[in-house]
């Protein structure tokens, strides 16, 4: 028996010496056959993105050629949802030849010798504007509710009560790269078919585009990643909502609101699809965005920022939207703000969010019936006495006065109280209201009582600016 078990221990370790060996003599095969070369390809590969998918040969021509030309644009669209679902650079920017915005220029790109994408067989019509037609093919819910917002009929709103476009107090090169970059420009091309310089690039909000529609979806969605955590986060409507006139950015980073998100944003679950972004789940406080825009509770997601505001804080005189002469709102503000309080409710007790109302409804009063509508009447009083000059504007001091009062003070006062942020509500706000008030009423009443017409600025710098409403808005004069 010892004998067994001797000779099967001596053949287990012969067995395992042969082994040993031969992976000894492996070792050193592969440790010889290996060179310098061979030792670099454990460096990382260079990321590539293969065509494995089906799409037309002009798409495929489209990515090849913008992945050499353009690889920015390439990386974006590559990392996208849009890519992931097959939606290629034809999906948006293809175009008809009758297309008013179709892109001339882009047709030389099928002229190159050293590119093999660029040649006369992938020869297709583009735009280089994608407009919410364009992209209503895939989000016509989205779409619809943009278009019937503030923002996508902003052009309306400026050119009816904004005296720097109306009175030319403003020139071309201050309006196309100020006021037009956000509020967006009415695009127009040469006779060369090329987009105007004065009108693109463009990306505002209300721009009006070619093909008769409103907007830019990639005011929001920046393009070509169309990531849906860009849009989320308050940057994005930072771009534009920010500085002495509206300060909505400043505002929320006062704000509870905004201290949480600096705290815990980092932690925010940005790319949840719309309509499951859950407060309390996906993010702890709120962003401009998932309290004006995103679905929560009961309340269902929209891409129309006029909707759940029961105040127009941005009017010289604080109205309920449906009665914004400039842009009168197809809302009901009682409707609306139920539904803003129950996206406050997802987060505060029914208590705190009406309390939170009834402290804003105060405020909008106070300013209303203390600051805005005795310093009008005074304003009136003195046109109607011609102490003042009606045009144009900005020609005499009263009239900055009276302008900033609500273009700036007054904007502060309301926003900060309905945003939460009590140094704009007061510091920023009605402090500065009283100081700029009595300021006005002192030379109001000065005039009254030597009864002498104001003193006329005898030079306004930067004026000229075209003061024709554009047509493709308004409608061509009778």
């Amino acid at each position: 028996m010892r004998r067994v078990l001797g000779g099967s221990l001596m053949a287990i370790g012969v067995l395992a010496l042969v082994i040993c060996m031969n992976l000894f003599v492996s070792a050193q095969e592969v440790k010889k056959a290996e060179s310098p070369a061979k030792v670099e390809s454990n460096f990382a590969m260079a990321k590539e993105f293969r065509l494995e998918r089906g799409m037309s040969p002009q798409a495929q021509a489209c990515i090849e050629c913008h992945k050499i030309t353009s690889p920015g644009i390439f990386t974006d669209w590559a990392m996208s949802r849009h890519a992931s679902a097959n939606i290629t650079c034809l999906d948006c920017h293809k175009a008809e030849e009758f297309d008013p915005d179709v892109s001339k220029q882009h047709y030389k790109q099928y002229e190159l010798s050293d590119n093999k994408w660029g040649t006369a067989q992938y020869r297709v019509p583009v735009t280089g504007v994608v407009t919410p037609k364009d992209c209503s093919r895939c989000h016509p819910d989205e779409t619809k509710q943009y278009s019937r917002s503030k923002h996508a009929n902003t052009i309306q709103i400026i050119w009816t009560i904004d005296p720097w476009l109306n009175q030319g107090l403003n020139n071309d090169i201050e309006r196309t790269s100020g006021c037009y970059k956000c509020h967006g420009t009415v695009l127009k091309m040469n006779a060369q078919g090329e987009l105007e310089p004065n009108t693109w690039p463009n990306v505002g909000v209300g721009r009006v585009n070619l093909d008769g529609s409103l907007g830019s979806c990639t005011s929001c969605h920046t393009r070509h990643r169309f990531a849906v955590m860009d849009a989320r986060k308050p940057e994005a409507c930072g771009q534009c909502h920010l500085g002495p006139d509206h300060p909505q950015i400043e505002i929320y980073t006062e704000s509870k609101h905004g201290d949480i998100y600096a705290a815990f944003g980092d932690q925010y679950n940005w790319n949840v699809a719309p309509g499951l972004w859950t407060p309390g789940v996906d993010y702890r406080g709120p962003t401009c965005a998932s309290c004006h825009m995103s679905g929560a509770g009961p309340v269902i997601g929209t891409h129309d920022v006029t909707e759940r505001l029961s105040w127009e804080t941005q009017a010289p005189l604080t109205v309920h939207p449906q009665d914004f002469q400039a842009f009168p709102a197809n809302t009901n503000w009682e409707v609306e703000r139920k539904k803003m309080q129950a996206i406050c409710n997802q987060c505060h007790s029914d208590t705190w969010t009406k309390n939170h109302y009834a402290h804003l409804d105060a405020a909008v009063a106070n300013y209303n019936d203390v600051y805005y509508k005795p310093a009008k009447q005074m304003l009136d009083d003195l046109y109607a006495k011609n102490l003042l000059a009606p045009k144009p504007f900005f020609d005499e001091k009263l009239e900055w006065e009276f302008y900033e009062l609500w273009h700036h003070e007054g904007r502060r006062a309301r926003m900060g109280v309905a945003m939460m942020a009590p140094d704009y509500a007061w510091w920023h706000g009605f402090y500065e209201c009283k100081k700029r008030f009595v300021e006005f009423m002192e030379g109001a009443n000065q005039l009254l009582e030597t009864n002498k017409p104001a003193y006329k600025y005898p030079n306004f710098p930067g004026a000229g600016g075209d003061t024709t409403k554009p047509q493709e808005v308004f409608g061509k004069k009778s």
